[in-house]
């Protein structure tokens, strides 16, 4: 939904940004490499000593990193195949540490194992939705389907913990995070059922070998 409807902002906001930084001679795999290792060190280091809001301005500075590599792209006309994989390889990196990053401080610090826990399930579940799609686009099927898809998955986790920092009460971090897990697993589910249902329309004798 976010990626539908904001698209058209965030280009129209970050396209000098993006004109500069090509002006200057920055490639957009660079910004992707960069925006990806300032979410990770913001991820990894400030969530783990209990600076939820520090952590969550320092991520959100190189966040929007995604938005601009793509920008620059599209104005290179260089929208290939390489820089796709590298862009999604990458952001698997930072979903993972932001995660991550959380579940470590509320194992130790922050004294809390069922956010914790839930910050894991959340990072599993979405790589799980992210895989799902990907492994369906592989076997020429389309999966772009789902409640959460990443942009509400960072969006609504970044603002919640930036929150939490400020005196936010951490349950609401706890009911977030279990809403996006189960937001999650319910992507997963419309993908598979979305695969399903295109894999009944090929034609008899279709077949695929399965890999684990």
């Amino acid at each position: 939904m976010l990626n539908r409807h904001a698209r058209g902002f965030f280009t129209a906001l970050f396209s000098p940004v993006a004109r500069w930084l090509l002006r200057i001679g920055v490639s957009p795999d660079a910004v992707t490499v960069v925006g990806t290792l300032g979410v990770v060190i913001g991820a990894l280091v400030f969530y783990p000593l209990g600076q939820l809001l520090w952590g969550t301005v320092f991520i959100t500075a190189f966040i929007f990193s995604d938005v601009i590599d793509g920008i620059m792209a599209r104005m290179q006309h260089r929208g290939g195949r390489w820089g796709n994989f590298l862009d999604s390889t990458l952001d698997r990196v930072a979903d993972g540490a932001l995660f991550a990053g959380l579940a470590v401080w509320f194992f130790t610090g922050g004294a809390n194992p069922p956010i914790a826990v839930a910050a894991i399930v959340c990072l599993v579940l979405g790589m799980v939705v992210s895989y799902a799609r990907a492994k369906a686009e592989a076997l020429g099927f389309h999966a772009n389907v789902g409640i959460a898809e990443r942009a509400e998955r960072l969006v609504s986790v970044l603002v919640v913990t930036g929150l939490t920092g400020l005196g936010l009460p951490v349950v609401v971090l706890f009911v977030t995070l279990c809403l996006l897990g189960a937001a999650s697993l319910v992507t997963v589910i419309q993908r598979i059922v979305t695969v399903h249902r295109q894999s009944l329309e090929e034609p008899e004798g279709t077949a695929t070998e399965r890999s684990a």
